[in-house]
């Protein structure tokens, strides 16, 4: 269910960091999929480095899933733009 949850608030992260971000935002589905992608990621990272102590907090499900949300919509957003002016 965690990993759900971490899915969930990714897309959540990813269309907020769009929102804030409009020069990196990769439109909603695109800010979604890198947000779900993030979410995933960002949630198995912390998992990993604090152990039980994320697993199964809500804390730990939304900074895991937000903010790897964020940051992962945040680079692909970069790597977009710098592909663009090339």
């Amino acid at each position: 269910m965690d990993i759900l949850i971490q899915l969930v608030l990714g897309a959540i992260g990813g269309n907020v960091g769009g929102a804030l971000l409009k020069n990196l935002s990769l439109g909603t589905v695109g800010n979604s999929i890198a947000g779900i992608v993030g979410g995933g990621i960002g949630g198995q990272i912390l998992t990993a480095v604090l152990g039980g102590a994320a697993s199964g907090g809500m804390v730990g499900n939304v900074a895991g899933g937000g903010v790897g949300g964020i940051v992962v919509m945040i680079v692909v957003g970069l790597i977009k733009n710098m592909m663009a002016k090339k």
